[in-house]
């Protein structure tokens, strides 16, 4: 298994819906920079910092596994993604 990257760009969207009412995250309302802090957090994969954020990312995946925003949870609904580069 290779390391995980020592830094991701994340990007917080909100929720939204279409016309038809199905969810839709559309535009980022931030994108932040985070690095690898070393450690890993309570879902057990590495956790990164920067910017106010704090999150637990799955490096395989890519999956935003736990998440918080100048220390507080997104609003239900809300994605923390991870941008591809």
């Amino acid at each position: 298994m290779s390391a995980p990257p020592e830094r991701l760009t994340l990007q917080i969207k909100p929720r939204l819906t279409d016309a038809e009412g199905r969810t839709d995250h559309g535009n980022p309302l931030r994108a932040v920079t985070v690095t690898a802090t070393g450690r890993r957090g309570e879902s057990g994969y590495p956790r990164y910092a920067g910017e106010g954020v704090q999150a637990e990312v799955d490096p395989r995946s890519g999956a935003v596994e736990a998440v918080t925003v100048d220390g507080r949870e997104l609003p239900y609904g809300w994605v923390a993604e991870v941008l591809e580069t």
